[in-house]
């Protein structure tokens, strides 16, 4: 277990791509060549020393949590104070304010953000007036560096709490799911018991009995035989029933589940109350019905919309269904990962039917499916 957690605080540190990698490691170098500026052997070595000090601490930074953060932040920013004093090398300050960026606690981020701030502030001030040539030399970079002090911290910490309510919704997605494969579950296994489990003891009963006087009364076990036969032909019409359920449901049933997700996922739903749609083959609302599922599970997984539109409109040719979310939209790259959009469409071309996706302030899905399916 702590093992785990460990490995998820040094993730930060393993997250760099593009050009980053090189700018970190540009910057890892760089405080080297300030410090062999030097005349003084002392201040080469004290320099090298403060250099492997704040590498080892940032690096350790990542471990620890509670009071031993803010220790080391403030280790970490009077090595950067004394480096930009003595050297005029204050590009420490890139690595502080990427670590503050990490900190999940937002009292403890505004509180050390504010302590580099002044820092920062008050190392280059000192450096002006003790190396006010070299730092006019670095001006643009000055400039970039006091940029980077205010603004990279919100940007890590924005972030990675972009990134744990992902982390959130995604687990909560998964709850969902396994309370709805469970009520599904639940509701088989009551169909089951209801249905069969008196006709079966029947079919028991009579069957005992049956033997018990195929001797005796050949007549009355011939009657029960019969009764037997009956009974196991109604238990298997209710099984075929109960199978055809499972493989299509119907669309008011549907949308129970629809109403119970949305519901679950904190999504309002606006929807008609009556779903029912007439003469329409049973094939086709079963395959509305999937479409219906499946779109409604895009909108909870990847729209992060608060709303969610449902209708459904019945002319005389046609059904159309159309499903709306107020969430970020449809891009040409989430389009080409699927999300169960292709499988629609083929769903929808056994019944002639059509789907249509606009994303404008949303996504929303208009699926459009004939009365009658016409026989190929």
């Amino acid at each position: 277990m702590n093992g785990t957690t460990k490995k998820k605080r040094l993730i930060p540190l393993q997250k760099f791509n593009g050009i980053s990698p090189y700018i970190w490691a540009f910057l890892s170098i760089l405080p080297f060549y300030f410090i062999f500026q030097s005349s003084s052997t002392i201040e080469i070595v004290v320099g090298i020393i403060l250099t492997i000090l704040f590498f080892i601490t940032f690096r350790y930074g990542f471990i620890v949590k509670g009071w031993r953060v803010f220790l080391l932040t403030c280790i970490l920013i009077g090595i950067s104070f004394t480096t930009t004093y003595l050297f005029n090398y204050f590009y420490f300050s890139f690595y502080i304010a990427y670590f503050i960026g990490n900190i999940k606690e937002r009292i403890s981020f505004m509180t050390l953000y504010i302590i580099h701030l002044v820092s920062t502030a008050g190392a280059l001030n000192a450096s002006f007036f003790l190396h006010e040539d070299l730092l006019l030399q670095q001006l643009p970079f000055v400039l970039i560096s006091c940029i980077s002090v205010i603004l990279l911290p919100f940007s890590v910490y924005n972030r990675k709490e972009r990134g744990q309510l992902q982390e959130k919704l995604e687990d909560a997605n998964k709850r969902i799911s396994e309370l709805v494969k469970i009520e599904e579950r639940q509701r088989i296994a009551r169909d089951l018991h209801d249905t069969l489990g008196q006709k079966l003891s029947m079919i028991g009963l009579k069957s005992d009995l049956a033997r018990k006087i195929i001797y005796k009364d050949p007549e009355k076990a011939r009657t029960e035989m019969v009764e037997i036969q009956q009974t196991a032909r109604t238990a298997l019409n209710e099984v075929r029933k109960i199978v055809s359920q499972m493989r299509g449901i119907r669309l008011p049933e549907e949308m129970r589940h629809v109403k119970q997700i949305l519901s679950a996922a904190e999504i309002t739903l606006v929807s008609d109350d009556d779903f029912t749609i007439d003469n329409v083959p049973l094939l086709t609302e079963n395959i509305l019905s999937m479409c219906l599922k499946e779109a409604v599970t895009n909108v909870v997984r990847h729209s992060g919309a608060t709303t969610c539109h449902i209708s459904i409109n019945q002319s005389l040719t046609e059904v159309e269904m159309m499903i709306k979310d107020n969430g970020i939209g449809l891009t040409k790259d989430t389009y080409r990962k699927g999300n169960g959009l292709s499988g629609m469409k083929e769903r929808l071309e056994f019944v002639n039917g059509t789907l249509d996706i606009y994303s404008e302030a949303g996504t929303t899905l208009v699926i459009k499916v004939p009365n009658g399916v016409k026989k190929v």
